[in-house]
């Protein structure tokens, strides 16, 4: 647009009280370097709320403005602008009726654009107003990620041969794979996974599609793409193969990998695996984060549970374990502790499979069970080498449980985890394992339970009335007086994807080992006497402790009693 028109809308805006001459001259210098318009500069360096700014700019106009996430746009409206027109011009089309296109645009006094539109469809083109913001996540939920790429690949006819053609051909996969349009493909899918804030990517092939879903604070999303991209399976799994130095000509195994990439000033490891299924390669990506929570006063810790962490990880000796299922945070606990105990006076060592994060001034080994450096093996050797503190990745059998419980009688401090649903669990689970109770009894000095919960989302945060039942529900675990208590939950906007939840925190049950526990694991007591003696001694359980959450505002209720399971505690 040109400078003159630029300033003319900053004048009004300034007229209208919404901004001052300095933020104009602030904005007018961000757009001449970003060429959009000067409303979306002023609205981008925080000079001006959007609706506000696009109220009046829609006044003195007379063009409508529209919030496009209120709208429900028909499949074939948006058929009418290709995808790679609405990426290119930042447009989307809203509405066809009496032969001629809405469009919605950021900047109306583009008439460019609108000329531009109308020669390349043959159609009458009116514009309205609406944010790039919106316009952007319209363009994403309508024709789906990096579809722009796909229709220019598909627009070249003797690519779209060559790709079915040679599909079988793992040398000519590889030439396809470095083609610039499929790397800009991956690298759009990345980006987008990326801004979701997902832990992990799937491709997931079918017989008739390719499904792409992202876990977005511990919940599966399905990703909208284009349908197209089921012809582009093949050459996708490639590209990132090659990204992550895996064999292209092995589709028979799974293989494992990583890619290493850099996304504004932060380091990412990406973790890849494939995995043969019957309609081809399915692939996984996990995102690890260089930057991650090493302070255990964030990770969700209430006072009092974060004073008994603090203290029992300053124990000699003895076994600590963290248990919880898959992806509930385990790691980083452990990371979190070691990191506050971390010291030159002390000598740490960790196994792990594989080495999530690396550690200044620790030792971490990563196993290699192909060639038989199990975890077993890896702590006898690692016993040789003098540590202090140890950190076993796993217990997953009876011969890694015995060392590690042997290396904490003869004066070692060993951290490791446990997949079971509570603190009390680990016992059984090792007693199960074949341990002697003497052996569990007198080396175990603390069990953390741990879950993860979503945080409400703070842009759409509400409050809102219990339902009668719900509170009912609640008082099995908690006393609390409803009509003291604000409650609250996220109506859902764009910032959290509508689902009124944005981030994750953690829940606790902390279970110290006291000489009456001692007494029952030497008894082969059942975990649920064991985790009614905790309780009757102060523990707090998962789900108690997430209900605090909820009544604190952190989370929401229906949020902890999905994640947590109802405590059945036997009569005394």
């Amino acid at each position: 647009m040109p400078t003159r028109d630029n300033f003319l809308v900053g004048q009004m805006l300034i007229d209208e009280g919404v901004i001052t001459p300095e933020q104009l001259e602030a904005g007018l210098a961000e757009q001449k370097k970003t060429g959009e318009f000067i409303c979306t500069a002023l609205v981008k360096l925080g000079f001006a709320a959007e609706e506000m700014v696009f109220n009046i700019l829609s006044r003195h106009l007379n063009i409508p403005y529209i919030k496009l996430k209120n709208r429900n746009i028909e499949p074939l409206v948006i058929q009418k602008v290709p995808a790679k027109f609405s990426s290119h011009y930042k447009i989307i089309p809203v509405e066809f009726k009496d032969n001629t296109l809405v469009i919605a645009m950021t900047d109306p006094l583009e008439i460019q654009t609108l000329d531009d539109i109308r020669l390349l469809l043959g159609l009458e083109v009116k514009g309205v107003l609406a944010s790039e913001l919106e316009i952007l996540e319209a363009i994403r939920k309508y024709y789906g990620v990096g579809a722009e790429t796909l229709e220019k690949i598909i627009a070249r006819k003797s690519h779209t041969e060559e790709l079915k053609t040679h599909a079988e051909k793992a040398e000519d996969l590889e030439v396809l794979a470095e083609d610039a349009s499929i790397i800009k493909f991956v690298n759009q899918i990345l980006s987008e996974a990326i801004k979701d804030r997902a832990t992990d990517i799937h491709l997931e092939p079918f017989s008739d599609e390719l499904r792409v879903r992202f876990r977005i604070d511990g919940v599966l999303y399905d990703i909208n793409i284009p349908e197209s991209i089921k012809y582009f399976h093949a050459v996708i799994i490639s590209r990132i193969k090659i990204m992550a130095h895996l064999n292209i000509a092995e589709r028979r195994l799974p293989q494992d990998g990583r890619i290493k990439i850099k996304v504004v000033k932060e380091e990412l490891d990406l973790r890849v695996s494939t995995l043969p299924t019957v309609f081809g390669e399915a692939l996984h990506i996990r995102v690890l984060s260089s930057h991650f929570f090493l302070e255990l006063g964030k990770l969700g810790l209430s006072l009092g549970n974060l004073k008994i962490i603090e203290e029992v990880i300053k124990k000699p000796h003895g076994v600590i374990f963290v248990t919880g299922p898959t992806g509930s945070g385990k790691s980083t606990t452990l990371y979190a502790a070691l990191s506050r105990i971390n010291s030159a006076a002390i000598k740490i060592i960790t196994i792990e499979d594989p080495v999530e994060y690396q550690l200044r001034g620790i030792n971490q080994i990563q196993v290699v069970p192909q060639i038989g450096f199990t975890f077993s093996s890896a702590l006898r050797h690692m016993l040789r080498h003098d540590p202090d503190v140890m950190m076993v990745g796993e217990v997953r059998d009876y011969e890694t449980a015995e060392i590690a419980i042997r290396a904490a009688l003869t004066g070692h401090l060993v951290f490791s985890t446990l997949h079971t649903n509570d603190a009390a669990g680990a016992v059984t689970r090792l007693l199960d394992m074949g341990i002697e109770p003497f052996l569990v009894s007198s080396s175990l000095e603390c069990l953390i339970a741990q879950r993860l919960v979503r945080l409400i989302c703070p842009k759409c945060k509400t409050a809102i009335k219990l339902k009668q039942e719900l509170v009912k529900q609640i008082k099995k675990d908690i006393e609390f007086d409803p009509g003291k208590i604000e409650f609250y939950e996220g109506k859902g906007c764009q910032e959290c994807r509508f689902t009124g939840y944005h981030g994750r925190t953690g829940i606790h049950e902390i279970l110290m080992v006291t000489q009456p526990i001692r007494e029952l694991i030497l008894n082969r007591a059942s975990s649920q006497q064991i985790k009614q003696k905790a309780v009757s001694e102060g523990m707090r359980t998962l789900r108690q402790d997430g209900l605090r959450k909820a009544l604190e505002g952190i989370t929401t209720f229906t949020e902890v009693i999905r994640v947590t399971q109802q405590e059945e505690l036997p009569e005394e």
